[in-house]
């Protein structure tokens, strides 16, 4: 069973930083292209960013240049390092990963089979 757990969330300042979490069980992370989603109230989830199997990775245009994702194969896990806070970035954060398609670059949620239970992320200003 593939379970997927965010962490890391919480309250930050405008301009401050923040590192969240996503362990993956019952999968390797590495295997699979790996996505990181948001949803803001009243808002539709976007695609924030992902980390092809390749290692190579895509940002949204709003986030690119402050947040950055990496993965520690060892510990299974991967993160979203985000800096440069707005307050528009608040939001539930949540990681998936899209077991049907190893070696794509998906960005639609919809590619993402499994998913997080997310993390709340509030910046404030």
């Amino acid at each position: 069973q593939v379970q997927l757990v965010e962490s890391g969330g919480g309250l930050v300042q405008a301009g401050g930083s923040l590192r969240l979490s996503c362990a993956a069980s019952g999968r390797t992370l590495s295997g699979y292209p790996m996505g990181w989603f948001r949803q803001a109230p009243g808002k539709e989830r976007e695609f924030v960013g992902h980390m092809r199997r390749s290692g190579g990775t895509t940002y949204a245009r709003s986030v690119e240049g402050r947040f950055s994702i990496s993965r520690d194969n060892a510990k299974n896990t991967a993160y979203l390092q985000m800096s440069s806070l707005k307050p528009e970035d608040t939001a539930v954060y949540y990681c998936a990963i899209a077991t049907a398609t190893p070696w794509g670059a998906p960005r639609d949620r919809s590619e993402y089979n499994y998913w997080g239970q997310g993390t709340q992320v509030t910046v404030s200003s």
